[in-house]
């Protein structure tokens, strides 16, 4: 592979005054038990995906702190510290109010807020996300609390009015599943691992938060927002490899609910080291290879733009990102010409670069990998089609453009997660129909084009094989007020602003035959707000 040339990495100097790092962030501070603890055992370094030229043009990545990494035995102290919280349901948190709940959460909203420049050049730093894609990760997330908020006032004030059914007095209400193990992906480090904290905490569950690999430094300015916000061990973070720290807490089996977003292999693996399997309530995202039909009537500007975005946002580091493009042969080429050149006029440079679209890889090995997939693609008939496509230089791979891909290749197949975009020239709609039916995969599609019978006929066996049919559009994951969700190995649950309070909690109810005896008691319980559970109070 073609090698860019080193100066493409800047010196200390060429870095903007306003992004550079000022201090190495050596964080040696956890939280348990509501506690911030000091950790003095073994350390992992972190590296930046950026890397600095020196004086002599040679070019390392920057070394930009260490974290904790705990041992197994240290473990179980952040389990039994939310296994404790929650006491069987009996501590405070799981018994608060609706309204309690919320009260702390708005005062982690308000500690959050000052973190914010801290937490973007981490998110720059740590995972090579660029300036306004950190801050929209950033804002995202803070919208995403004020509407988890503003959804569980709806949903509990809908919950608030009793009911009478065939003799039957009845109170439902949403109650917390318990423990619940919190584990984020490197590539939304922040908002797709608050998109099940946030509604499990809110919904009363206790939990130990288990932060990406890369992405792990940003939660150190927040810890103290943790800590003054809630009560005692209902918020845990962990650090370290794991393998070493996660298998003890599943295999005690006091995890109520696990909410991982990764890979469905390392899933797998989790679910499988519980004992209790009925118990554990799982909310995963998971892998996706999601494809893309281009229809001969494609409005090609729209929808090389539309590819462009889906496939290569944030070097194509999203489990919704366009991984397969099919193109109908008659526009084959005019759409390829055309992709390739929109490829080759993006931006390359460091986070910080002025609308730079493709930056430095987190993952080690990531570049190596992506070649391994290449020089596949190219053995099996493929060919690089954009000319400054198939460069690598230590973190950097350029985005690279493979035609005609086949099915011998590994690219048909893996989730490749990186800037590499594989296209499929096909004759009838039923080649990328029976692709979709046969992969493992089922998250989301996009179909391009105008025809609304060819369309709507795609549309129809398309929706009993994905979770969202995107028209004229890339996938993705928002407004978060829609349906988050994926079939087969893309998911288990459905995240949303209203599904993820329902899938950290469960409904339950209060019962009684309506008599005159049992009237009495009810009232009583409910004019003297004895009960935080069984309760008419109306949130404004």
């Amino acid at each position: 592979m073609a090698t860019i040339d080193n100066s493409f990495f800047p010196t200390e100097n060429e870095i903007p005054n306003e992004y550079k790092l000022k201090n190495e962030i050596h964080q040696k501070s956890y939280l348990v038990g509501g506690e911030i603890k000091n950790h003095d055992g073994p350390m992992q370094e972190v590296l930046s995906p950026v890397c600095i030229r020196d004086n002599k043009g040679e070019v390392k990545q920057k070394v930009i702190g260490s974290y904790p990494l705990m041992s197994k035995e240290q473990s179980l102290e952040f389990l039994n510290a939310s296994d404790k919280a929650y006491d069987n349901g009996r501590g405070y948190w799981p018994t608060s109010s609706v309204e309690k709940r919320i009260g702390h959460m708005e005062k982690f909203l308000k500690n959050m807020i000052p973190a914010r420049e801290n937490v973007i050049n981490s998110l720059m730093w740590e995972i090579g996300k660029s300036y306004p894609d950190s801050a929209r990760e950033f804002d995202r997330t803070v919208d995403y609390i004020k509407d988890t908020i503003s959804a569980l006032k709806d949903l509990d004030r809908i919950s608030s009015r009793p009911v009478i059914e065939q003799g039957i007095f009845g109170q439902i209400r949403r109650a917390p599943l318990g423990v619940t193990l919190c584990m984020g992906p490197y590539n939304y480090p922040l908002n797709e691992t608050f998109t099940t904290l946030i509604p499990a905490l809110i919904m009363g569950n206790t939990v130990v938060v288990k932060p990406a690999k890369y992405g792990v430094l940003l939660h150190e300015p927040l810890l103290k927002a943790y800590q003054e916000s809630f009560p005692p061990g209902v918020i845990n973070m962990i650090y370290g490899e794991g393998r070493q720290i996660i298998g003890p807490i599943m295999e005690s089996g006091k995890v109520d609910a696990l909410a991982f977003i990764g890979s469905s292999k390392v899933a797998n693996m989790l679910e499988k080291q519980h004992p209790k399997p009925n118990r554990l309530r799982c909310v995963e995202g998971l892998d996706a290879k999601n494809p893309a039909i281009i229809l001969n009537d494609a409005n090609l500007e729209t929808t090389v733009q539309e590819c462009i975005t889906g496939s290569l946002s944030y070097n194509g580091q999203r489990c919704t990102a366009l991984k397969l493009l099919f193109v109908q042969r008659e526009i084959a080429d005019d759409f390829i010409s055309k992709f390739s050149e929109a490829v080759d006029n993006l931006k390359c440079g460091m986070p910080w670069t002025s609308n730079v679209a493709i930056t430095p890889l987190p993952e080690a090995g990531k570049t190596k990998y992506l070649d391994d997939l290449v020089k596949d693609a190219q053995i099996n008939g493929a060919k690089i089609v954009n000319p400054k496509g198939g460069k690598i230089n230590y973190t950097f791979f350029s985005p690279t453009v493979l035609y005609p891909v086949n099915d011998k290749m590994r690219i048909f197949r893996e989730e490749q997660f990186g800037p590499v975009v594989p296209i499929i020239a096909f004759d009838d709609v039923s080649e990328p129909l029976k692709y979709v039916e046969a992969s493992n995969y089922g998250q989301q599609v996009s179909i391009f084009g105008e025809d609304p019978k060819v369309i709507s006929k795609l549309i129809d066996p398309l929706v009993n094989q994905v979770c969202r049919v995107n028209l004229n559009c890339q996938c993705q994951r928002g407004p978060d007020t829609f349906p988050f969700a994926g079939r087969k190995d893309s998911a288990k649950g459905t995240l949303s602003v209203s599904d993820a309070l329902r899938v950290f909690s469960i409904r339950t109810l209060v019962a009684a035959k309506y008599n005159e005896q049992n009237k009495e008691l009810l009232e009583k319980i409910l004019d003297g707000d004895n009960s935080e559970f069984l309760s008419t109070h109306f949130i404004l």
